[in-house]
């Protein structure tokens, strides 16, 4: 079983920055590929972006590419995503997702996290 919580979202004016962390526990966490998505309300839930296993492969969802990182410690079983050039459209609700498959479809992800806000003001 693998625990993923989520930490670093909060309010922040346009043009702003965040960074994102997840941390994951239970054996084997870090090596399945990860992912940070997002949802806002009424909408479904939308990758963000994805890594593989050892962090050598990245996927960005195109609205974010250019404005958002991705990237994995594995020695510290955490994942992150900065966040900069931040827009009132990316206020959602961003979770952190694992394995078992570098993907950027949300059913292909076992592991879940509770979630945190973003929410960017104008």
């Amino acid at each position: 079983q693998v625990q993923l919580v989520e930490s670093g979202g909060g309010l922040v004016q346009a043009g702003g920055s965040l960074r994102l962390s997840c941390a994951a526990s239970g054996r084997t966490s870090m090596s399945y590929p990860m992912g940070w998505f997002r949802q806002a309300p009424g909408k479904e839930r939308d990758v963000v972006a994805a890594i593989s296993s050892n962090g050598g492969r990245t996927y960005y969802a195109d609205s974010m590419k250019g404005r958002f990182t991705i990237s994995r410690d594995n020695a510290k079983n955490t994942l992150y995503l900065q966040m900069n050039s931040l827009k009132p459209e990316d206020t959602a609700v961003y979770y952190c997702a694992a394995g078992p498959r570098y993907s950027y479809y949300p059913a292909e992800y076992n592991y879940w996290g509770q979630g945190t806000q973003v929410t960017v003001s104008a």
